[in-house]
């Protein structure tokens, strides 16, 4: 089973095929299947790097489907002056995809 380090919304995922990740919010409808070529690494089944990139592997791929899109738990920032009485309470939902990942090429 192959396994590939592949770059999505700014950050490096390693994934294998039948991963289940989060990652930034793609703008995909439920069900919706879709390819990544952003590969940065193939790994083969022993571990060890079968291709690396500069930046990216030519021709390799990762097919994926999309399962669910949502928003995270509310995260809270509170921004404090001390002896200014200034207080100021902020809250982040962020939204991201559920992708499951079905196939590595390359």
């Amino acid at each position: 089973m192959f396994a590939a380090v592949i770059e999505t919304g700014g950050k490096q995922y390693k994934v294998s095929e039948g991963d289940v990740i989060f990652v930034e919010k793609l703008g995909l409808a439920d069900g919706e299947k879709f390819t990544i070529d952003k590969v940065l690494a193939v790994i083969d089944e022993n571990g060890a790097l079968k291709n690396v990139g500069a930046p990216y592997v030519e021709g390799a791929s990762v097919s994926a489907t999309v399962l669910a899109s949502g928003r995270s738990k509310k995260l809270y920032v509170i921004k404090y002056k001390a002896k200014k009485n200034q207080k100021k309470k902020i809250g982040h939902r962020q939204h991201f995809t559920k992708i499951q990942i079905d196939s590595i090429v390359g």
